[in-house]
């Protein structure tokens, strides 16, 4: 039996004339820069997150450089984010010409370990840069404890995190500002690219809607030199409707993962756990195992899709080595990234199917 690690067309096909007559209308309207759809996305997307601005960008690597920029973080700064995400986490941080300080993680929820951020934190520390890692929120209050008194800034990486919660807060609500990608994998996503900061800080809000535009509040006045990241109107047309069912496709991942965890029982497999007062949205669900590489090739035997996010973390990369100079020592990190194996996870899967992948990853054991 093929499964997908995600199925995007099932979804695509749930809710195709509901789109093309969105799109129709807005290509219809020409009115494509900054149009009624961004617009109207914004003000839904802020009043999901219960935050007072919403300011839809080019993508969510722009969310957060635009983020880091407009809190004023640029060269002699040190913005403290973890190697367990994808490089564009880090990336953000360099292109503000600020230092990148990577940092271990906890295992359980494979999120940033606060007592590693305190460890790190020096007079030139201006941020944290947290990721809610495979839709699960990290420990906001810690975080916020350590970074409050010290007048340093939390920007969340809430890119795979669309609609989960800590303690009852939506995730890009908590700190300063959070950032999302609505690229097509993502739980809410378009057929391209797209991006959007949330905040309640209303200077924070300015910045970003200035940056995003070449630096103008009004049209034609430039007062800082920006860039060209606005969030494309088909692109927020076809956002607004998956946003209509987010909430319910969450609650399916989430359902689907109970499922895994009930047939997942194995004492060589470490399934997802989601910490007390947490809402994880599972972007991705994924299992521990030192026995991983059998799993994998088992899974690739039986045409299951499956990734191994992030096996090459970035703080290994060539890349992220010119940055850092000094590769950090991370061995949760470390170990993790040989033992971790994702499975397939999207609304669209059946008992059936989770069934058999169980079976096959029970059986290469």
């Amino acid at each position: 039996m093929e499964i997908p690690l995600i199925d995007l067309k099932s979804e695509y096909m749930a809710l195709r004339e509901e789109m093309l007559a969105s799109i129709d209308e807005a290509l219809q309207s020409m009115q494509l820069f900054l149009g009624p759809n961004v617009r109207a996305l914004e003000a839904e997307w802020a009043d999901f997150c219960g935050v007072g601005h919403a300011i839809g960008v080019g993508d969510g690597t722009d969310a957060l450089h635009l983020g880091l920029r407009a809190m004023g973080i640029g060269r002699g700064d040190e913005v403290i984010t973890v190697a367990w995400t994808f490089f564009a986490s880090i990336e953000a941080i360099v292109h503000t010409d600020a230092d990148p300080v990577v940092v271990d993680i906890e295992p359980d929820h494979f999120c940033i370990d606060p007592k590693a951020v305190e460890a790190a934190i020096t007079d030139r520390t201006a941020a944290v840069l947290p990721v809610h890692v495979y839709g699960h929120p990290a420990d906001m209050d810690a975080l916020k404890a350590i970074c409050e008194p010290r007048g340093i800034r939390i920007l969340e990486d809430a890119a795979q995190a669309h609609g989960a919660r800590y303690r009852g807060a939506a995730v890009g609500s908590i700190g300063d500002g959070g950032c999302f990608s609505f690229y097509m994998s993502k739980n809410l996503a378009g057929y391209g690219e797209g991006g959007m900061l949330t905040t309640n800080d209303d200077e924070l809000a300015t910045g970003v809607r200035m940056l995003r535009d070449h630096g103008q509040r009004q049209r034609g006045t430039f007062e800082c030199v920006g860039y060209n990241s606005r969030l494309d109107e088909v692109q927020a047309a076809i956002i607004r409707i998956k946003l209509r069912h987010l909430a319910e496709n969450n609650e399916k991942r989430r359902r689907h993962a109970a499922l895994y965890n009930e047939l997942l029982c194995h004492d060589d497999i470490i399934t997802p756990k989601t910490a007390p007062d947490c809402e994880h949205v599972f972007h991705l669900y994924t299992i521990r195992s030192p026995r991983r590489d059998a799993i994998v090739q088992a899974l690739k035997a039986a045409d299951i899709g499956h990734a191994t996010h992030y096996a090459n973390p970035p703080h290994l990369s060539p890349a992220c080595g010119k940055v850092l100079g000094v590769v950090p020592e991370l061995p949760v990190t470390e170990q993790l990234a040989g033992e971790v194996v994702s499975l397939p996870m999207y609304p669209g899967l059946t008992e059936q199917q989770i069934a058999h992948v169980a079976e096959v990853v029970l059986g290469s054991l």
